[in-house]
Parts: structure tokens; C-alpha cells; sequence
């Protein structure tokens, strides 16, 4: 057999695999269009997200004023999913949504930011920062950020540990839902949901990367996401374009990668915006946004299946390139 047809032969086969038992997910959500934008429930707590979220890290790229003018025109084009983190660029991306939420803009927004603290010292300390640099008073979602070590489940959930402060903070009203987030491996993932089961905790969310590279290599998208939706726990997608590595590929649009994450059956997929071009790219792909169909995927599964061998494109599994705990220890407390 030639090299090229080898190589096609085994995108051919490993792209069926993973769209077979892609298939065996549920359809995608339905989602409700008002003011020109398409929403989700977010899993079971009743409240509306955007299908697109405006992802914190990237507000600290441009200057303030624009990152300031992104958030606001976001919010009111009817983007209401606010993604932000503690340690984003020093606070500074929490510093600049705060300063854009001001003048009446938090009551558009649902808000959500994460900390990296795992003890209940260190996640107090985090979450008053970061409410002082949001300038509010509650949180909509807060979520223990770069859970990425096996031993980080039992961190969290352990006395003393993140968890106990984030439910005083709960009881306070200092937020309303918990999630966690985490971008290395599908195994530590379930780990931390078996680990807060056991502790007699439910998640209300939790964010994962999902994409077409994803499905074929460690894929969250197959040993995460039915887990999370037999459960009732909201799906946050993020990194739909790699961050953006998996355009590098040269296998997929941008408009592609978005509208293959948001056909997934989450509530919301989160995207770095760091310019008005690519608002309006965002905007533009919720305004043309179908689900894609069984056959639509399973074409974009056999584009992308040799470039996605071994996690290449997405460096955030297979490098501590997305790692900011690794080179910051004491964030953890």
C-alpha cells in the first residue's frame, strides 16, 4: 500500500472510531433565540447562557479601553457568559471586566471567575480578590481552576480545603454555583467528580476543552462529557480552536472549530476575544449556527484525525505550556 493511501486509509478508520462513538451522545441542545441571540439553559440551574462565552484571559491583550469596549458591546449584543480567573494576567483581566461591568453592565452578565487556591485559606483569599477586582458582591459561578493533578481532588475536598470556604462563601452569598475547571486529562476530570461525590458534593458545572481535535486523542469529549450530562452538571467548553494551535493545523476554519464545539451538547463554548474583528466572528457564528449534522461531523473527524495523532495541536494535554500552577506553586496554598 502507498504511504498517501496508508495514511488516508488510517485518518479514515480512526475518524470513524471516534465519530461512532461521538454519535452515541445525545443530540445537541436546543437552544432559545431572543434579541438576536441563541441560549442555553445552563445544565440544571435554570438560568439562560449565551451559546458563546467571552473567555477572561484574552481581555488583558488589547488596551484597557478596548478591552473594556469587547466586553460591554459583547454584553449588549446578548453575550451574558463572562469567563474570567484570579491569576489572568496578574488580576488584570479581572481589574478590566470589573471596570466594564460597571454603569449598570453587571446586571446583564452572568459572572463567572476561578481560583486556584486548595485550601480554604488560600480559596478565601483568592475569592475576596477577586470580588474586589470585579467590583461585586457575588459571583454567579466560581470554579477551582486547573484541576490537573490526581492529587488535586483530594486537595480540594480534604478538611480544611477549598471546598469548605467556597461553601461558606456560598451560604455568605458571596456566589451562587461551583464548578471546576481543567485542561489535562479526561481521567482526572472524573476523579474530581468521584471525589466530590464522595465527600457529598455535587458540581453545578464543569469546563473541559472540547474540539475536533479532542475526540481523537485522550478525548474529554468521550470519557467527560456523558459522565457530566448523566449527572446534571452544566458543560463548559473552551479551547474550540486550540488556543490557538489547531488552526495551525491547517485542517479546519475558525468558524469550523467554533460552530463543531457549540454542536456538542454543552451549555456554553467559551472563546478568547481580544479585538472587535473577533467579536464579530463570534457574533457571526452564533448568528449562522446549526448543529452540525451526523455526517457534517464525521467529515471534520476525517480532516482532522492524522494531525490530531498524539495531542500535537493540543498542547494544553501533552505540555505545561496552559500549566500557570506549575510555574506558580504557591497559588495553590
Amino acid at each position: 500500500m502507498e504511504r498517501r493511501t496508508f495514511l488516508t486509509a488510517a485518518a479514515l478508520a480512526v475518524a470513524a472510531g471516534a465519530t461512532a462513538q461521538a454519535q452515541q451522545f445525545p443530540a445537541s441542545p436546543g437552544f432559545i433565540e431572543e434579541g438576536g441571540m441563541k441560549y442555553r439553559l445552563l445544565g440544571s440551574t435554570g438560568q439562560r447562557v449565551s451559546l458563546l462565552g467571552v473567555g477572561g484571559f484574552h481581555l488583558g491583550k488589547p488596551s484597557e479601553a478596548e478591552a473594556i469596549r469587547i466586553a460591554r458591546t459583547a454584553l449588549d449584543g446578548g453575550i451574558n457568559f463572562m469567563d474570567n480567573c484570579w491569576d489572568y494576567n496578574g488580576g488584570e483581566s479581572e481589574r478590566r471586566l470589573g471596570l466594564a461591568l460597571r454603569d449598570g453592565y453587571r446586571a446583564k452578565a452572568f459572572l463567572m471567575t476561578k481560583i486556584d487556591g486548595r485550601t480554604a485559606l488560600a480559596a478565601t483569599r483568592q475569592l475576596e480578590e477577586s470580588l474586589r477586582r470585579l467590583q461585586t458582591d457575588h459571583l454567579d459561578l466560581l470554579q477551582f481552576h486547573e484541576i490537573i493533578r490526581m492529587d488535586d481532588p483530594d486537595r480540594v475536598c480534604a478538611s480544611g480545603g477549598a471546598l469548605e470556604a467556597v461553601l461558606r462563601a456560598r451560604e455568605q452569598g458571596k456566589l451562587r454555583y461551583i464548578g471546576f475547571t481543567g485542561h489535562k486529562s479526561p481521567a482526572i476530570h472524573r476523579r474530581m467528580l468521584e471525589t466530590a461525590a464522595s465527600h457529598g458534593f455535587h458540581f453545578d458545572a464543569v469546563q473541559m476543552p472540547l474540539n475536533v481535535m479532542d475526540a481523537h486523542h485522550d478525548s474529554f469529549e468521550q470519557g467527560v462529557l456523558p459522565i457530566a450530562l448523566q449527572q446534571g452538571v452544566a458543560v463548559l467548553g473552551m479551547k474550540s480552536l486550540g488556543d490557538p494551535f489547531i488552526l495551525d493545523s491547517n485542517t479546519v476554519s475558525a468558524m469550523e472549530c467554533l460552530h463543531y464545539a457549540m454542536s456538542l451538547p454543552v451549555s456554553v463554548t467559551i472563546t478568547g476575544i481580544d479585538s472587535m474583528e473577533i467579536l464579530d466572528q463570534a457574533f457571526r457564528a452564533v448568528r449562522d449556527f446549526e448543529p452540525l449534522t451526523p455526517d457534517q461531523r464525521q467529515a471534520m473527524l476525517a480532516r482532522t484525525a492524522v494531525a490530531a495523532g498524539g495531542g500535537s495541536f493540543e498542547k494544553y494535554k501533552t505540555s505545561q505550556h496552559f500549566d500557570g500552577t506549575a510555574k506558580h506553586p504557591e497559588w495553590l496554598g
